[in-house]
């Protein structure tokens, strides 16, 4: 059993990326309610998952705010790391994906989830970028996808937004998003290109690239209500993103555990929703079928990543000052 001591130290080590278990878990849980909702069935399950993706964000939050509490010098270590400060973003995105899980269910919640997630969102984005600009000590190999977790945040609020009544400014998030996704697509691609490999632990945040896209494309839908040209390209870039790291497995599947594995669902969520939204617009089964497999092979991913995670936490691999 930890002593007191021994948990101090620990929390001290609590890493801001835990957030993605929030991001992943949550995006399961809109890909089962669409899946729901496509093969018009009612399995009772979206209730537990939304209960469980908002228990697991309460948690971690109560434990980075004891860490700021106790322990401010090492979140403000965090917030110059030039890749740990990209994590701090998926608070934000966390709130913003429960907004659109909550939507059917209690549009109130809904409201106020989304409300708080795009504030803070901006707000985190102001920074990220304002710290992006005005760096001392950033290198190119510092650059890897995780700097895509910012922008991915701000597609995102025209899901709920758009069904609460904010089109404009589910606009303006829509278009920073798009912005810096063609920015930094062109620097990743320059990074791994031309310079050293993604170090090994950061290896499965390549799955990230496929977030914007998937993410673009719902966010897309929902402002103008139907599939043009744009929604297309969004779709089938994200498809070619998905195609492409899927044809690497053989490297993903070598790798040890990281926390940095979660990387692998939520973007796989999105893309699962983007087929299930793609067969919606078009009424091809090819879509419904690629989807709803999708989903089925990211509930299995992410039941591997909360065993692992909870192994890796028990055997103190995560929140240890080498993590």
């Amino acid at each position: 059993m930890a002593t007191p001591t021994e948990t101090h130290s620990r929390i001290q080590f609590f890493p801001i990326s835990f957030f993605a278990m929030v991001m992943g878990l949550t995006g399961l849980t809109i890909g089962w309610e669409k899946a729901q909702h496509i093969l018009d069935l009612d399995l009772g399950i979206t209730p537990w998952l939304v209960g469980f993706s908002s228990t697991l964000f309460l948690v971690l939050a109560f434990l980075y705010a004891t860490k700021l509490a106790l322990h401010r010098a090492f979140v403000v270590k965090e917030l110059r790391h030039p890749v740990k400060l990209n994590f701090f973003p998926a608070i934000s995105i966390s709130l913003l994906l429960l907004a659109i899980a909550f939507l059917p269910l209690a549009p109130s919640v809904s409201r106020v989830l989304w409300t708080a997630g795009a504030s803070l969102h901006l707000l985190f984005t102001l920074y990220v970028v304002s710290v992006w600009i005005h760096h001392d000590h950033f290198q190119v190999h510092h650059m890897n996808p995780a700097w895509f977790i910012p922008a991915v945040g701000n597609v995102l609020v025209p899901v709920a937004g758009v069904p609460l009544g904010h089109p404009e400014v589910s606009w303006f998030f829509f278009s920073v998003g798009m912005l810096f996704w063609l920015i930094l697509m062109t620097i990743i691609f320059y990074r791994v290109l031309f310079h050293q490999p993604i170090e090994e632990r950061l290896m499965p945040t390549l799955f990230i690239l496929i977030a914007p896209p998937a993410v673009g494309f719902i966010a897309y839908l929902r402002l103008v209500q139907d599939l043009d040209g744009f929604g297309h390209a969004l779709y089938y870039s994200a498809l070619f993103l998905t195609l492409l790291l899927f044809t690497q497995a053989p490297r993903f599947l070598r790798l040890g555990f990281f926390l940095s594995w979660w990387a692998y669902s939520f973007p796989l969520a999105a893309f699962s929703i983007a087929n299930m939204l793609m067969f919606d617009q078009t009424g091809s089964a090819f879509f419904r079928y690629l989807g709803i497999g999708m989903l089925t092979m990211l509930t299995g991913i992410v039941a591997v990543l909360l065993v692992n995670t909870l192994k890796a936490v028990t055997k103190r691999k995560i929140c240890s000052p080498d993590h």
